[in-house]
């Protein structure tokens, strides 16, 4: 019976037996999206071995410490602590002081209530937090020079909010109902670092990430974008803008999806064949032509694998 229930916790993804029988439209469709984005490889031009930057992404590390590869760029996409202390965050800012990294960028997360003034710990209103040269982004835009790699820079921008999953101790949150983005992020950026996922990508069947956030990201379509929050949503996906990609997020979005109803939605058969033309479409533009990519390149970047509390996944890697 534990296959045939609901996920024990809202942050857990339900098992696959319970996705197929609760939609198996859905099911299918999740695992033929992928197969066709791993077919059609990068959504962005290959970089230059000669001036390649390295950035390095983690997230939702909760107080502890992992192993992390070196590169030029450390980005932290928030949950540094638990508890949101200003002593669990200068800790972790210390541990990330200490890395090798030219350079290195953070957000808050929900657990880091102390950045945050409605969730800020009364024994933490005087206190500060000592940087240590690392770039602190909140609702902020950030350029970075990197003379020796053929004079390029690269632009960060960094917000922390989420939709509420959590009480009063946990930062940034609003209502889930409530459009907390549109028209909030730049357009001329190359990568964007927010805590949560875009509503069905490298989230949970469920849906925890954001959907203003995703229509956000229609809106500006950086090349990467760095997030964690979801700790099972851990991974890479490629988007590319296109129509397939609208109807895999509306299939996505179906909220009454049942065994009997999924056989009688011809709206829904529409978007899955959608799906499958534009991902086939796109394996020959990239694959027999040899066509470029256009897309974004999303990072779930949580070392915490699920629920465990312990820091099982490993840093992401991108060569830009």
């Amino acid at each position: 019976m534990l296959f045939l229930g609901p996920p024990s916790s809202p942050f857990e993804p339900p098992s696959h037996l319970f996705h197929l029988l609760s939609s198996p439209l859905q099911f299918v469709v999740a695992y033929l999206y992928r197969f066709l984005l791993l077919l059609r490889g990068s959504p962005l031009q290959a970089s230059d071995p000669s001036s390649k930057i390295r950035l390095v992404c983690i997230s939702d590390t909760h107080g502890k410490e992992a192993s992390i590869p070196h590169g030029d760029v450390l980005i932290h996409a928030g949950d540094l602590a638990n508890h949101g202390t200003a002593a669990e965050i200068q800790d972790q800012v210390d541990w990330i002081a200490s890395l090798p990294h030219r350079f290195k960028i953070m957000i808050a997360g929900n657990h880091d209530g102390f950045f945050d003034p409605q969730s800020r710990q009364h024994s933490d209103i005087h206190t500060a937090i000592d940087y240590k040269g690392i770039h602190y982004l909140q609702h902020a835009t950030l350029t970075l020079s990197f003379p020796g790699v053929q004079a390029r820079q690269l632009t960060f921008y960094g917000a922390p909010q989420i939709p509420a999953c959590g009480g009063d101790d946990f930062a940034f949150q609003y209502p889930r109902e409530q459009d907390a983005w549109s028209g909030t992020i730049p357009r001329a950026i190359d990568v964007l670092i927010t805590h949560t996922p875009p509503r069905h990508h490298l989230d949970l069947p469920q849906g925890m990430g954001c959907e203003f956030l995703l229509k956000e990201m229609w809106r500006v379509r950086p090349k990467f974008h760095v997030f964690g929050h979801v700790h099972a949503g851990y991974g890479k996906e490629s988007v590319f803008w296109d129509e397939g990609q609208k109807a895999y997020e509306r299939v996505c979005a179906r909220t009454h999806s049942s065994l009997l109803s999924d056989f009688f939605d011809p709206l829904a058969w529409l978007d899955a064949a959608k799906i499958l033309f534009y991902g086939i479409q796109g394996v020959i533009w990239s694959k027999v032509w040899g066509g470029a990519g256009t897309g974004t390149l999303m990072i779930n970047a949580s070392l915490t694998y699920r629920s465990t509390a312990k820091l099982t996944n490993a840093p992401q890697i991108v060569d830009i």
